[in-house]
């Protein structure tokens, strides 16, 4: 083999070896990353199917409702509602009429199971998705007021 060939050979391997590897970097972060949706978008059929994703907004006042270890509970972003189902510890500030983000996946009959539940760090604090989509939740229905 010619030192040309040998080195055409080498560079051919390494890119083959780099576009792999970025491949298998890409599928990674694939599987990782959760999409943020408000209750409205999921209401609205906008959620992704079969993925994981992200829902915020407030804790809906007098639905906590805890069984065992599994907590039921509805998050709202003041226009629709979203039932959740959370089995595990809750964060201690988690409370009703407070904001909170969950994690987890559409059922089909509408109820979210969670995976993971994140609430507000003091009482001035709301998840910045939670409270991005208050506001256009509220915005939206001061349009339709209109």
């Amino acid at each position: 083999m010619k030192p040309r060939q040998k080195r055409i050979a080498l560079i051919v391997g390494g890119l083959a070896s780099l576009a792999i590897a970025a491949g298998l970097a890409l599928n990674a972060l694939d599987s990782n990353i959760a999409l943020y949706v408000t209750p409205s978008e999921v209401a609205a059929g906008k959620a992704p199917q079969g993925k994981a994703f992200r829902i915020g907004g407030m804790v809906k006042e007098g639905t906590v409702k805890r069984q065992d270890m599994t907590v039921r509970f509805v998050v709202t972003d003041t226009v629709k509602d979203i039932p959740v189902a959370y089995t595990g510890i809750l964060p201690d500030l988690f409370r009703e009429g407070k904001g909170a983000v969950v994690q987890g996946r559409l059922a089909a009959d509408g109820l979210f199971t969670a995976s993971e539940v994140l609430a507000k760090h003091d009482e001035n604090y709301m998840p910045p998705e939670a409270q991005h989509a208050i506001e256009q939740a509220q915005r939206a229905q001061r349009t339709l007021k209109q």
